[in-house]
């Protein structure tokens, strides 16, 4: 007997007959809306609130729920003030789940404070921080965003396959940029290559030019940076081109941005560096979505977000319930194979077939797969500056 889909059409054969299960849903978007990460949270809680729209006007989310997002403030930064927005999240406004935070610190401290003891589900889209994976996290904490442990091996894959054998490393002095700045380094040497550098900055300063200078000091011709393109990341780029320090960069992805192009200009051509994301069909239609919708995603963790947010849609349906502990549950049965796979623009299906006691295997526009850690393995779009905009040369 299938208990599973048992289970299932009975939840739904009770909700028929119990018209209040069919009522607002809360969940939370704790995203880092001031703060370092500012430019990128508004498009990303956007995308986040487009599946939830989606799966509210489907009707089909337990016989007619509606989601109600409600967004908190991270900061990117502020321990203190992140804790604020969650616990409002959690306890005053009741959310039976969240999309965040944004960034890696972050995310583990509100785990180990919050969300974790509590048992509130965070789905990360941007926290790459290789320090999560081991997190006590009571199978809390998921992220649809791969690890930096795997972004700087294809990092330093590639500067080995373009014969780049020395150079100097700068990473933002947080969890993100020491773990991708390690994890880089780790790979690089293991290639064959030299990190004859690698030092932290500081964002929010306004002169670089000692970082730079003992950054060039060790005569690297090439400088790998770890940063933010609008905060340190940028002026340490700047400051490296104005005094002629160094002309050749490679790229992390929170300097992925065309925004920090037109800050800098000509002098980044040839840069080249990675973002999470793929060029897939599935990709492609998720921009084509968030378009008609009236904002742009194309752009950094904008499909991650819409992924985290479907997945607990789905898993809300799969329990039968907005029950905390029975969206975490469900996240692997929705996000894993067995099951019909489920792309952009088909969440409603997904939710008729849940509801139908069938099974589901939510690809998304990623390519969504929780392992046991709750983490997937994603993949990482090259991008090099041509001709003055970021171009992307292949998918790994």
């Amino acid at each position: 007997m299938n208990f599973r889909k048992l289970y299932v059409t009975a939840a739904f054969a009770f909700a028929a007959v119990n018209p209040a299960m069919a009522q607002d849903i809360k969940l939370g978007i704790l995203l880092g809306f001031t703060g370092p990460g500012e430019s990128l949270a508004p498009n990303m809680a956007l995308s986040s609130e487009l599946a939830w729209r989606e799966a509210s006007e489907s009707g089909k989310l337990l016989d007619g729920a509606t989601i109600v997002p409600v967004r908190g403030d991270d900061t990117c930064s502020d321990a203190s003030t992140a804790a604020a927005a969650a616990e409002r999240l959690v306890n005053s406004e009741g959310v039976a789940a969240i999309v965040g935070p944004q960034c890696s610190g972050i995310t583990v401290s509100i785990t180990r404070a919050i969300t974790g003891p509590v048992g509130v589900v965070m789905i990360s889209p941007d926290a790459t921080s290789p320090a999560i994976t081991e997190l006590d996290d009571n199978d809390y904490t998921f992220r649809t965003v791969p690890s930096d442990a795997r972004q700087g091996v294809v990092l330093a894959e590639l500067a080995i396959e373009r014969g780049i054998d020395a150079v100097a490393v700068t990473y933002v002095n947080d969890d993100y940029g020491k773990g991708l700045s390690s994890s880089f380094e780790d790979a690089f040497e293991e290639l064959g290559g030299t990190v004859l550098l690698n030092a932290a900055h500081e964002d929010g300063r306004g002169d670089y030019s000692a970082e730079v200078g003992a950054l060039s000091a060790t005569g690297a011709d090439v400088l790998v940076v770890f940063g933010r393109f609008d905060q340190g990341g940028r002026g340490i780029i700047q400051s490296s081109l104005d005094t002629g320090a160094f002309d050749r960069f490679i790229l992390g992805d929170g300097m992925i941005s065309d925004q920090l192009i037109k800050n800098i200009g000509s002098g980044l051509e040839g840069a080249f560096g990675t973002q999470p994301g793929s060029s897939s069909e599935a990709a492609e239609k998720f921009v084509q979505l968030a378009a008609e919708a009236g904002f742009d995603g194309d752009g950094g963790f904008r499909a991650e977000s819409y992924d985290a947010a479907a997945v607990i849609a789905l898993a809300i349906q799969a329990a039968g319930s907005a029950d905390r502990a029975g969206i975490r549950d469900n996240l692997r049965v929705v996000a894993n194979a067995p099951g019909e796979k489920i792309y952009p623009g088909e969440i409603g299906k997904a939710l008729a077939i849940l509801h139908d006691g069938g099974e589901i295997d939510y690809q998304g526009a990623t390519g969504v797969e929780f392992d046991k850690n709750g983490e997937v393995p994603g993949a990482y779009r090259i991008e090099e500056v041509k001709n003055g905009k970021f171009e992307v040369i292949e998918v790994r």
